[in-house]
């Protein structure tokens, strides 16, 4: 991810999300499915495009907490397919509502869907992608690397001489401790 290390500091965007959350160990439920949800969106568009709009799927999808949005139904569904701060797909919209309803039940069954992911590491990226494909929703190859990556369980998000490596290998990631 060399290119990402050279392009994004000092953009508006990028840089933000470069400096302080792109590979950074993610503990909170609703940070993870948030990531989860950007990386469905950012299918088939640029990461600029969903960085842009963050905020708007923050208030669509009132924080992105998984139990609030497993209850969604048909109202909540044409809520989200009519708002156009957000990328308006009906699979993406409908994989969102469905994994939260699986992370629901992984926070059920492991306590959380940090939890979840911790008791499946280490994997490496192809049984990360086995796994997820069988878990979740519109997750194939790039979307379950790109986030997992981003949360810490696979390496990749910076190069070892990024200014940001330091400070990531400072917290742990669980990609790192699996080294």
């Amino acid at each position: 991810m060399s290119g990402y290390c050279d392009s994004a500091p000092g953009h508006e965007f990028h840089g933000p999300y470069h400096d302080t959350e792109y590979g950074f160990p993610v503990d909170d439920d609703s940070v993870l499915f948030e990531r989860l949800v950007l990386e469905i969106n950012q299918a088939g568009l640029s990461w600029l495009t969903i960085l842009k709009k963050r905020p708007a799927f923050r208030v669509a999808f009132e924080g992105f907490d998984p139990a609030v949005i497993a209850n969604y139904g048909e109202a909540e569904r044409a809520r989200l397919l009519a708002d156009a701060g957000i990328i308006r797909n009906r699979l993406k919209v409908n994989a969102a509502i469905e994994n939260a309803r699986r992370i629901c039940a992984l926070q059920e069954s492991h306590g959380s869907f940090k939890n979840w992911l911790d008791q499946q590491h280490p994997l490496d990226k192809t049984d990360w992608v086995k796994l997820f494909k069988k878990t979740f929703l519109f997750t194939g190859g790039e979307i379950t690397g790109e986030f997992l990556m981003s949360t810490g369980y696979l390496p990749g998000a910076h190069r070892e001489t990024c200014r940001v490596f330091e400070q990531i290998a400072a917290l742990g990631p669980p990609w790192m401790k699996s080294s």
